[in-house]
């Protein structure tokens, strides 16, 4: 067995090299033995899988690999979002496993591990898998004398129908405006475009079919990636474009002018239409990583702020915790009350045309709306420092939470829930150092309501 990581959203390996068929064995076992150990036989469990190399073989050996053991396991008779797995683990009091590498490249395959609350595994449930990996098979034996069954089973039924008490759908089509979906080879395809076919709102598309190579790209709904959906919604007026990452629990918007709408501006836009056009009451969760762009609108529209560490799986547990109007995260998920724990790039998307039916406005007006209503703009950036040890890691981050000032910026508030955050007295910038926490590389956020104290900032922070 090698090395077996289970970093934020679960373990991720090159397919072929440590992905191989006896670690899958070792995680899989190590599941089971965690769902037994907690629930006993009578737990269900369903495997999903995106459309990567290799995700149908090994969902098919976790399925028969869990049934030898003794459960009933439901395998899905299709290439799967990742959010719809989660939603069924919710729906059919489940514990999920979803094969998976998300918007890594394509070379890649990973496990994510689904308790029944539908969200990412929290770490206290990741510990306990990481301890299971050594047990041995004898530990986990079945106490029926019957091995369990293997069931294919269509997963989207179900979450068809609770989408459609979530958005709708009827209003959505009284909009003017050109949809154009970028499947860009991913999961979302056969749920994003069905649910639209299914209310008979007419959408364009392109790379709508599965392929493991994700058509020489990768799998990341953000610009770079996104140049033909650019151009498509360029050279066709009054035009939006969505896609999803590869298994669908990230967003990609573009507007009307084909420029790319930040997961910040998204997040913004959601809170003001589901407060103000669906009657939504409860707080907003973010992440510490995320723009203040958020709490100025949270402020503005008398809604409390909850902030968490970085990384869904933190966004998902304060979610379970306060049952905020919408919890999100700077990176492209997001998810809202009534709905499940984990992020879900396809509802995300649908929200967008929802809340530009409901005001009747292009998104382009709905971004000048939200500056409007927050009085300034704000410019975000990150940079990456590679480390010579973990060493460096702990006195830097010991050094900064003793700053005083950086350059002319002087420091007003220091937060360590995740890193360590600095707040600068103009009330407008802050820095956010945190280590990566699989190798020795620093993560360095900033923003500013100004480029010019931003690119002040990121030279600063460049010498680390």
């Amino acid at each position: 067995m090698t090395n077996i990581k289970f970093g934020t959203d679960g373990w991720r390996a090159v397919v072929g090299k440590d992905f191989n068929d006896e670690n899958v064995a070792t995680v899989t076992k190590a599941i089971g033995k965690y769902v037994f150990d907690k629930f006993g036989l009578g737990k269900k469990i369903i495997v999903g899988y995106d459309p990567r190399n290799m995700a149908f073989e090994y969902a098919q050996q976790t399925a028969q690999q869990l049934s030898g053991y003794g459960f009933n396991v439901l395998l899905s008779d299709k290439v799967i979002p990742t959010p719809v797995l989660a939603y069924n683990a919710k729906h059919l009091n489940a514990c999920a496993v979803m094969f998976t590498a998300s918007h890594n490249p394509p070379e890649y395959l990973g496990i994510k591990f689904i308790p029944d609350y539908a969200g990412p595994a929290t770490s206290d449930i990741t510990d306990e898998l990481v301890k299971n990996l050594s047990c041995s098979n004898t530990e986990l034996v079945s106490e029926s004398n019957n091995s369990g069954s293997v069931e294919k089973y269509d997963f989207s039924k179900d979450y068809f129908e609770h989408i459609e008490k979530l958005i709708n759908f009827d209003k959505i089509k009284t909009l003017d405006t050109n949809i154009i979906f970028d499947g860009l080879y991913a999961a979302s395809i056969g749920y994003f475009d069905k649910l639209l076919e299914k209310h008979n709102i007419k959408f364009d598309s392109l790379h709508m079919y599965h392929d493991v190579n994700f058509g020489g790209g990768m799998p990341e709904p953000k610009p770079k990636y996104l140049k033909e959906l650019i151009e498509r919604v360029k050279s066709h007026k009054n035009s939006v474009g969505f896609a999803n990452d590869g298994d669908s629990d990230r967003f990609g918007v573009i507007n009307e002018n084909g420029e790319y709408v930040s997961p910040n501006e998204v997040i913004s836009i959601l809170l003001r239409h589901l407060k103000k056009n669906k009657k939504y009451d409860g707080p907003l969760v973010k992440t510490v990583g995320a723009s203040l762009l958020l709490n100025k609108v949270a402020e503005k529209a008398g809604v409390e702020v909850i902030e968490t560490a970085v990384g869904f799986k933190h966004v998902g547990e304060a979610m379970r915790k306060f049952n905020p109007i919408i919890g999100g995260e700077e990176s492209g998920g997001l998810s809202i009350q009534g709905h499940i724990p984990e992020k879900d790039g396809i509802l995300a998307n649908l929200l967008i045309l929802e809340a530009m039916a409901c005001e009747n406005k292009s998104l382009v007006e709905l971004q000048k709306d939200l500056y409007d209503f927050v009085g300034c703009q704000f410019y975000n950036d990150r940079i990456d420092k590679k480390l010579e040890n973990f060493e460096m890691i702990k006195s830097i981050l010991e050094e900064y939470k003793n700053k005083k000032e950086i350059g002319n910026f002087k420091v007003i508030k220091i937060d360590t829930k995740d890193g360590v955050k600095l707040y600068f007295s103009d009330n407008s910038s802050w820095v956010l150092i945190r280590p990566s926490g699989t190798e020795p590389l620093l993560r360095i956020y900033f923003e500013s309501d100004s480029i010019e104290k931003l690119n002040t900032l990121k030279k600063l922070l460049s010498e680390i």
